[in-house]
């Protein structure tokens, strides 16, 4: 269902990237075996630049073989350890894994969001196409399996997806925090001062009594979900602003009698002295209390989830700001011991860096998954103009990215999945939807549910041969 100011765009940008090919392919030609492909980091650069992508029918000397059988769970049926009927994870030789109910070796391949879309236009376009959302998720959960696919991210149709015999592999978001935020609102007023998640002063409540209300009261929910075998596990809430300057902003933002404010006096006086100010404080001081203000939020959540389901992992809160989070070792020193898995939505990278990596494995000593990233074709007729994912030419392009970011992923051995962001791509004409998901290419398939089967294709080559990919990386770094 394009409007035809959809259409215009696509022929224009189909004009546009027929040009940039023919560059894309002079520099290919010219400069390495690698595919060379033509983007930018978003709408409003006007600049497009040539970045390498590598896809594994071009490394070197990797032979492409089948992948051993898998299991239901598409876990691959290999060097089985111990079946504990629910899944974990585990380090063999310097690489983790998770391990499936079974005791084989797994890496979660998923799609986000796999639900369908929820505007009047896609509504109606899966009556016609499925008649009913029973037989979309069944149909649609084989399409994605026979990709290499075995898994489902968060925000999923869990409930619909569990009515099917052999769901894929599910992830389940709950949101204590983000639940509080609304009655946080409410208490407060308007704002005077909000970050972009839309907490006040760029804080979360974490040492606010009523907060633990909303961790009894969210998570409680999960409790349901606790003897099922196709759930690998939990996250809670997404993107909260662990800053690093969280000490001077409780102490100078807060009022003198909210909890935030006495709970940073508190710490601030046991480790500095009671005369100690603001003026005393190092950044030494500002990354322990950062360490110190997560810890809170995440031994509270992280407790709850074990109190109503004991069989299944905790996997985090979805880290996402490259200059406060994800280069803090506090940060991830504390994660470390309250999560089985660290979720991380990873955006504004080519690809992923080896030693920004290497850091968060050797800081937390746990595993991680990436839960969300993506990139955006611009032969897809949308507009592209939000989102944190990069802007190439066509749907080829984004396959060649999904190979070239993946690989980078498994040349790190604590890269235990990945969560492509998203399964649909939005209705554009849904003015009820979150603006930063509203008019852009982040989907396998469009709003009326055909796939991109340029971009897909490339996936699948990618899933259907990840195990041996791992033992050819595995090879190089010996």
């Amino acid at each position: 269902m394009k409007t035809t100011s959809m259409l215009k765009n696509l022929k224009t940008n189909l004009l546009i990237f027929s040009f940039l090919g023919l560059v894309s392919f002079g520099q290919e030609k010219s400069s390495t075996s690698y595919h060379q492909v033509m983007a930018r980091k978003n709408a409003r650069d006007t600049v497009w630049k040539s970045y390498t992508a590598k896809t594994i029918d071009k490394l070197p000397k990797f032979k492409i073989t089948k992948d051993p059988k898998t299991d239901i769970y598409g876990a691959w049926k290999v060097s089985p350890s111990e079946a504990t009927g629910f899944f974990r994870v585990e380090k063999r030789d310097d690489r983790w894994w998770i391990i499936d109910p079974e005791g084989y070796p797994f890496i979660h391949k998923a799609v986000a969001v796999f639900r369908p879309g929820g505007s009047d236009n896609q509504k109606a376009t899966l009556v016609e196409k499925y008649k009913t959302e029973e037989n979309w998720v069944v149909q649609e959960t084989k399409f994605l399996k026979e990709q290499g696919f075995n898994g489902a991210g968060a925000w999923s149709d869990v409930d619909l997806m569990r009515d099917t015999k052999e769901p894929l592999v599910y992830t389940i978001i709950v949101n204590p925090m983000g639940s509080y935020k609304s009655a946080h609102r409410r208490k407060f007023g308007k704002y005077k001062q909000a970050g972009w998640q839309g907490y006040r002063f760029d804080l979360a409540m974490v040492f606010d009594p009523e907060f633990d209300e909303y961790v009894e009261k969210e998570i409680s929910k999960i409790a349901k979900y606790k003897d099922d075998k196709f759930l690998l596990g939990y996250y809670t809430d997404n993107e909260l602003p662990w800053v690093d300057d969280a000490l001077n902003r409780h102490l100078n933002l807060l009022a003198k009698d909210e909890a935030g404010y006495l709970a940073a006096k508190k710490w601030l006086d046991e480790r500095k002295g009671k005369d100690a100010t603001l003026a005393d404080v190092t950044d030494e001081d500002r990354e322990a209390f950062t360490g110190f203000y997560f810890e809170t939020y995440i031994k509270k959540v992280s407790e709850a989830v074990k109190k109503y389901d004991p069989n299944h992992m905790y996997l985090g809160c979805r880290f996402n700001q490259e200059k406060d989070e994800l280069d803090n070792p506090k940060i991830f020193e504390v994660a470390g011991k309250y999560m089985d898995i660290i979720s991380i939505n990873h955006y504004r990278k080519w690809e992923p860096v080896q030693s920004i990596m290497k850091d968060w494995t050797q800081w937390s000593g746990k595993p991680f998954l990436i839960t969300e990233w993506y990139t955006k074709g611009e032969d897809s007729g949308l507009p592209n103009d939000t989102g944190a994912g990069w802007n190439v030419p066509t749907q080829k392009d984004r396959g060649y990215f999904y190979q070239n970011f993946t690989i980078e992923l498994l040349k790190s051995k604590a890269c235990v999945g990945w969560h492509w962001f998203t399964y649909q791509d939005n209705d554009p004409t849904n003015l009820k939807t979150d603006p930063s998901n509203r008019n852009s290419n982040k989907g396998i398939a469009d709003g009326d549910f055909n796939h991109y089967m340029p971009l897909i294709d490339n996936m699948k080559v990618l899933n259907d041969h990840t195990y041996q990919l791992i033992k050819y990386l595995d090879k190089q770094t010996k």
